[in-house]
């Protein structure tokens, strides 16, 4: 069944709707980061966002769609902001160094940019079906962007015997994705963890 598109989301960007709209979208990012799918509840997001909650069935007709559009939203985001990593880089760098860039990428959105991304690493696997539809739908795309890369390494003879890349490709993601439930920028700052999560995906997929 298609999203239904609520009146408002017709208008411009900037209007006080579009505004509104945004905050509800940012405050259930940031709600569902720290309480989870079953945890988020609508009197949260509102109280995060400074409305009412009954003014959100304006915005969504439901909690769901809601969240749908949260993840999907994150979702997208940090496939787009891979692919714009990636394609900064200068023609002809190596695959590893494309790899750390990656890591690079998914480390920063994930710890520093985003409730969003956040808010999918951790509710992903959580949703019923017709919420999380679109949102898997970027996550593949997602990891269709790694299974390139780790290709790449392979092609270059870079990649160690006897890995299979599926398994290695998921293996390195499912670790950069778990900083979101352990790292606190109190004990560390991000570039540690970034340079040492390179160091050790580099190390564990080459020879």
């Amino acid at each position: 069944m298609p999203r239904r598109t609520p009146r408002h989301e017709t208008e411009g960007p900037g209007s006080k709707s579009a505004q509104t709209r945004g905050r509800l979208l940012d405050a259930a990012a940031a709600v569902l980061a720290r309480k989870g799918f079953a945890g988020s509840r609508l009197v949260d997001i509102a109280e995060q966002a400074q409305v009412q909650a009954p003014a959100i069935y304006y915005y969504f007709p439901s909690r769901e769609d809601l969240i749908e559009e949260v993840m999907f939203v994150g979702a997208e985001a940090m496939r787009s902001h891979l692919t714009d990593a990636l394609a900064a880089l200068p023609p002809g760098t190596p695959p590893a160094d494309r790899i750390a860039a990656a890591v690079e990428s998914h480390l920063r959105h994930e710890l520093e940019i985003s409730d969003y991304s956040r808010a999918i690493i951790r509710n992903g696997n959580q949703l019923p079906e017709q919420v999380g539809a679109r949102a898997m739908a970027e996550v593949a795309a997602y990891n269709e962007i790694w299974r390139g890369l780790v290709a790449d390494l392979a092609a270059a003879g870079q990649l160690r015997t006897g890995l299979d890349p599926a398994v290695a490709r998921m293996m390195v993601l499912g670790s950069l994705n778990w900083a979101a439930e352990w790292w606190d920028p109190e004990r560390g700052g991000i570039d540690e963890v970034i340079g040492i999560a390179q160091s050790m995906v580099l190390h564990a997929l080459r020879p």
